[in-house]
């Protein structure tokens, strides 16, 4: 793609859902426009930009002349804590309160007697953040949604009215969650094998035929069409089967991912220092690691939203300690439900000379370090990619959303993982990082991981699907609306 003049230069305003799983990809994604030639405006909510600033320090969102954050809110009374806001509030809220305030936005950026920037041209918005489909319009603007989660998870999303349609969804009675009825298998979705109604991503798992989660998606889902693009955080030969049944409900979809093996590739350090991360990241876990054998250490951590019963944390901890494996545990100040999360104090002197326990920290960093020989993880999209892109096999345990989904996948097709049961044992959770560490399954579960890890190389290196599909998107979506 040739450089853009100054003159012409195009303007995206990428509007983020507020959460770290979705911010992240979109921030990266963000920074490869603004390498390719593009002004950014990145939106935050004001909730979130607060808790950047302070995790990050006061000067962290001054960003570039040309790469600049702006807010808007996300209707909830404020608060100053610093966890993942109520995800159904949030979208409840979000749906209802901020499509005025961005298009306020709009308007201040593109009064360019005031703004000293140039006019917007373009948008991308979180595939949650479907108002932004009427901002765009009102503007006249080109705009593609960004899907973050999974192909499989977002195919999942657009078969729940189906789901509701046939009866299968919401569930008769809470017995259903343990009587054997999510085991139903799924065969009738086209991409889509061997799915039970427990691989779904689990705002399913609800009585209430009211339920905020399950309409808002079936909402969110059916106004996807109506982008210009689509784009998904995934490489081709990945999610293929998934891909092709997609391609007949979407209009275009452009696979862009491993966005962080893309984003890698830009080298202008001022834009790399343009960071994400809203708990603060803590130092020495890589020192710690270089002390480590190659593929000996199991990294754990549970991602941004998971929250587990203390007795759920006393299980997993006397497993790592039993499994008498050197582990990393990144444990977030909010991962017990109402308490801070506190491990047993028998367990911190048992494992002390093979462990390190941290509250957060840089997983892209951590993963591709040599000692990381598998990991424990909620099976969040992010965390899978970088999991893949560093070659590493996982244990999971899923949570939440489109986790359940990933985890099969991971376990069946890609063969990369294995499951935890979800009422977590500990002597399960020793036995599976010793099968995940020492035996033969292991050994061929590394190796299936390594496999893809040189295919979404291959993806992103030029002339590769996603390096040219970002090109693609740029040319045939995002400049539409500045020729």
């Amino acid at each position: 793609m040739g450089s853009i003049t100054a003159s012409t230069k195009p303007h995206v305003v990428c509007v983020a859902y507020p959460l770290q799983g979705h911010i992240n990809p979109m921030i990266k994604l963000a920074k490869l426009l603004h390498h390719k030639g593009f002004h950014v405006t990145f939106v935050n909510t004001e909730y979130n930009h607060k808790r950047l600033l302070r995790s990050r320090g006061p000067n962290t969102l001054d960003g570039l002349a040309d790469f600049h954050f702006e807010t808007i809110i996300d209707g909830l009374p404020p608060v100053d804590a610093d966890v993942s806001q109520d995800v159904p509030s949030l979208c409840d809220s979000t749906s209802k309160h901020s499509l005025v305030p961005l298009c306020n936005l709009l308007s201040k950026l593109n009064d360019t007697s005031s703004s000293n920037v140039p006019p917007v041209t373009c948008m991308v918005a979180d595939g949650c953040m479907s108002f932004s489909l009427d901002a765009a319009e009102k503007f006249g603007i080109p705009i593609a949604l960004f899907w973050t989660p999974s192909s499989c998870g977002v195919l999942s999303y657009m078969h729940y009215r189906h789901l509701v349609e046939r009866g299968l969804i919401p569930l008769k009675d809470v017995s259903d969650l343990t009587n054997g009825y999510l085991e139903t298998p799924i065969d009738w979705i086209p991409g889509m094998k061997n799915i039970r109604l427990k691989d779904f991503p689990n705002f399913i798992r609800t009585t209430d035929k009211n339920d905020i989660m399950v309409n808002f998606l079936i909402h969110e889902t059916e106004r996807a069409p109506r982008a210009s693009a689509v784009i998904l955080n995934t490489f081709d030969p990945f999610e293929q089967d998934v891909l092709d049944a997609m391609s007949s409900m979407l209009p275009c979809i452009y696979t862009i991912g491993p966005l962080v093996l893309l984003a890698d590739q830009i080298k202008d350090d001022k834009l790399k220092s343009i960071r994400s991360n809203l708990w603060r990241e803590e130092q020495g876990c890589l020192e710690w690691l270089n002390s480590k054998e190659p593929n000996s250490v199991v990294y754990v951590n549970y991602g941004s939203i998971t929250i587990m019963t203390p007795e759920q944390l006393i299980e997993f901890s006397w497993g790592l300690a039993n499994s008498e494996k050197p582990f990393l545990w990144v444990i977030r100040p909010d991962l017990v439900g109402g308490n801070s999360a506190v491990v047993p104090h028998e367990f911190v002197t048992k494992t002390k000379h093979r462990s390190m326990l941290a509250s957060w920290c840089s997983q892209e960093q951590i993963l591709k370090h040599p000692s990381i020989g598998g990991f424990l993880t909620h099976s969040g999209w992010n965390s899978t990619l970088e999991s893949v892109c560093s070659g590493v096999p996982m244990i999971s345990w899923p949570f939440f959303a489109e986790q359940q989904t990933n985890c099969r996948y991971c376990c069946t097709g890609w063969g990369i993982g294995m499951e935890i049961d979800n009422n977590v044992k500990r002597d399960e959770v020793e036995n599976l990082v010793r099968e995940l560490m020492d035996s033969e399954k292991g050994k061929e579960m590394k190796k299936k991981a390594m496999g893809w890890k040189t295919k979404a190389e291959d993806a992103v290196k030029p002339g590769g699907s996603s390096y040219q599909n970002l090109d693609k998107l740029i040319a045939e979506v995002l400049l539409a609306g500045s020729a």
